[in-house]
C-alpha cells in the first residue's frame, strides 16, 4: 500500500466530532486516512467519494476492517448530490473535502502530475474519461494557455511559457512530464538558482486546467451544506490559494445570507482564520505546508 499522511488529521476529526456516531461523508476519499480515523473516533458509518478509481480500490482494503460500515462510490465529489440520493442516504453528520492532488497520484509516474519522474503527460484524476493534458496542450491557443498559467499557477511568465510550449509543439508533440519540464525550465530562465523548481507553478496550473478543479466548487460547498443535518458539520482543507478564496466567499455567504443562492444563514463558521498545520506536520509531510482548513456548522 502506498506511503500516506492524512493533512491536519486530528483537527479534522475535532471538527466533525464523530465521536457522537452518524454517518459521515469523505467527499475525496483518497487513500482513506481521513475515512479510518473517523471510523476509529466512533463514526457509525463513513461514505467515501472520489473520481480516481485507483485510490477507491486502495481505500477499499484498507477500510475493509469496518465492513458494511464504510460504502464507497466512484464519483466526482462535486457529485455528492446524486450520489446520497441514489445510496438513499438522508441528512449526514458531517463531510469533508480534501481538495487536490493526492500522494498516491503524484508519487506514480504513469499518472502525469510529476516532473520528479520522467512519465505520460496525462494528469487525469479519473483516467476513465476525458481529455489528457498532452491532448489538451496540442490544441490551446497559446494566449488561452498563457491564461491558464497565470490564473491557476500564478506565474508571472506565463506569456513567456505558453509562447515555448506553442513553439515546441510544433516540432513535436509534447507527450512527455519529461519534456514538458524542460521546455517551461529553458523558457522560465532554469539556469538561474530559483527556490521551487521553474515548471512547479506550470505543472499545477495545467493539473487544475486539466481536472476541472474549481469549477462547481462554491456550488458543492452549498450542496455540501444541504446535505448537512442541523449541527452537522463541513471541513474543507484547499492546497491553492484560488480555492481557499472560493471556500472563504462561499461559507461567508452562507452564514450572513444570500437570497440568490437561499443560504440564509444556514451556517456559522467555525474558523475565522484557516487552521493550518503546525511545524511538526510540516516537518514530516512537506505536502501540509500549504493546506488551509475551514470549518462551518449547519444551524439552519
Amino acid at each position: 500500500m502506498p506511503a500516506h499522511a492524512p493533512v491536519l488529521l486530528p483537527e479534522t476529526v475535532a471538527f466533525l466530532d464523530p465521536s457522537r456516531g452518524g454517518t459521515f461523508v469523505d467527499c475525496t476519499l483518497g487513500l482513506g486516512g481521513h475515512a479510518a480515523a473517523l471510523l476509529e473516533a466512533g463514526a457509525a458509518r463513513v461514505i467515501g467519494i472520489d473520481r480516481d478509481a485507483g485510490a477507491i480500490a486502495v481505500a477499499r482494503e484498507r477500510l475493509a476492517p469496518w465492513g458494511d460500515r464504510v460504502v464507497l462510490a466512484h464519483a466526482d465529489y462535486r457529485e455528492l448530490t446524486s450520489v446520497l440520493a441514489r445510496l438513499g442516504v438522508g441528512p449526514v453528520d458531517g463531510a469533508l473535502a480534501d481538495l487536490g492532488v493526492s500522494s498516491m497520484q503524484l508519487d506514480e509516474p504513469s499518472r502525469g502530475f510529476s516532473f520528479r519522474a520522467d512519465g505520460p503527460l496525462d494528469m487525469r484524476m479519473d483516467v476513465s474519461g476525458g481529455a489528457t493534458a498532452a491532448e489538451m496542450l496540442a490544441e490551446v491557443e497559446e494566449r488561452d494557455l498563457a491564461d491558464v498559467i497565470f490564473r491557476f499557477g500564478e506565474d508571472r511568465k506565463s506569456r513567456r511559457i505558453a509562447r515555448a510550449i506553442v513553439a515546441a509543439r510544433e516540432e513535436a508533440p509534447i507527450e512527455t512530464t519529461a519534456r514538458l519540464a524542460s521546455i517551461v525550465r529553458r523558457a522560465a530562465g532554469g539556469g538561474v538558482y530559483q527556490r521551487i523548481d521553474p515548471a512547479t507553478r506550470t505543472f499545477q496550473a495545467l493539473r487544475i486546467w486539466v481536472n476541472r478543479e474549481l469549477e462547481g466548487l462554491d456550488a458543492f460547498v452549498i450542496d455540501a451544506v444541504r446535505a448537512l443535518r442541523l449541527g452537522g458539520r463541513l471541513v474543507i482543507i484547499a492546497f491553492h490559494s484560488l480555492e481557499d478564496r472560493i471556500v472563504k466567499h462561499t461559507a461567508r455567504v452562507l452564514a450572513k445570507g444570500d437570497g440568490l443562492l437561499r443560504g440564509e444563514g444556514l451556517v456559522r463558521v467555525l474558523t475565522k482564520k484557516p487552521v493550518v498545520a503546525g511545524q511538526a506536520e510540516r516537518d514530516v509531510n512537506p505536502r501540509s505546508r500549504s493546506a488551509k482548513l475551514r470549518a462551518v456548522e449547519r444551524v439552519a
